[in-house]
């Protein structure tokens, strides 16, 4: 019996020189934009089975990035397939704090320069010789 050399020839593969073949420490996550999500959604409608299959093997997705997809245009068309923003959210009373700052801040400026009118007010009265009402609010 004489075995023949009809199996497979284990061959080595080597990366070219210069390739890069380092495994990142944190891998980057992906990100996909609405329009890319409503497109793919919309390919993968028109798609047959067999077809999804090659789809997302193409675009490099899984069948729950759809499932994700589908529920989120759902919930409303574009509001849940748009990136939402990330980090701490801005809280309500330090933006009504700071309106509030703000408008006690112009309302003192003013104040100073009504005081100050009047102060010129009554300096011009006294250097003219003029009697000011006590009430302004006195009826005639």
């Amino acid at each position: 019996m004489s075995q023949s050399s009809s199996a497979p020839l284990a061959v080595s593969v080597s990366a070219p020189a210069g390739a890069d073949t380092e495994v990142v420490a944190k891998p980057v996550r992906r990100r996909f934009t609405a329009e890319y999500k409503l497109r793919t959604l919309q390919a993968a409608e028109h798609c047959s089975p067999g077809e999804l299959g090659a789809l997302l093997r193409r675009e490099g997705l899984y069948s729950s990035h759809l499932t994700t997809w589908r529920r989120q245009r759902e919930a409303g068309q574009l509001a849940g397939l748009a990136p939402k923003k990330r980090g701490p959210k801005p809280d309500p009373q330090a933006d009504e704090l700071a309106r509030l700052r703000r408008e006690n801040e112009r309302l003192q400026t003013r104040l100073q320069q009504a005081e100050a009118i009047i102060d010129a007010q009554k300096k011009l009265t006294q250097l003219f010789g003029l009697s000011l009402p006590t009430e302004p609010n006195e009826p005639k």
